[in-house]
């Protein structure tokens, strides 16, 4: 699972009844490309999607994550966190690091 699929998962599990013109507006994506993503997810097995009507009264879907999506969002937050922080670690140290040399070159 790449990083724009969890991110989906994470939108989803906060707003089910998000179009996916707003998931890929709010996610910096193409429409195409978002839904790519959310067929990918329902091909999985992550969210299942339920058809009902809008406000405005079109046909719209509600996302709602399957309890394998819910495991695999919990997975997935695990690892993108532990990634991010050794990421920052390795920043932190990196501008340490400059911070130092800046300091002996005066």
């Amino acid at each position: 699972m790449d990083e724009s699929h969890f991110k989906t998962l994470r939108e989803l599990a906060r707003d089910g009844a998000i179009s996916q013109r707003e998931l890929s507006r709010r996610m910096g994506l193409s429409l195409g490309k978002m839904n790519y993503i959310v067929n990918a997810l329902l091909e999985k097995g992550y969210i299942k999607a339920m058809r009902f009507k809008n406000a405005n009264n079109k046909i719209a879907y509600r996302y709602i994550l399957t309890p394998q999506g819910v495991r695999t969002k919990m997975t997935q937050t695990y690892a993108f966190l532990r990634r991010k922080t050794e990421e920052y670690e390795r920043l932190k140290q990196e501008i340490d690091a400059l911070r130092m040399e800046q300091g002996k070159g005066q």
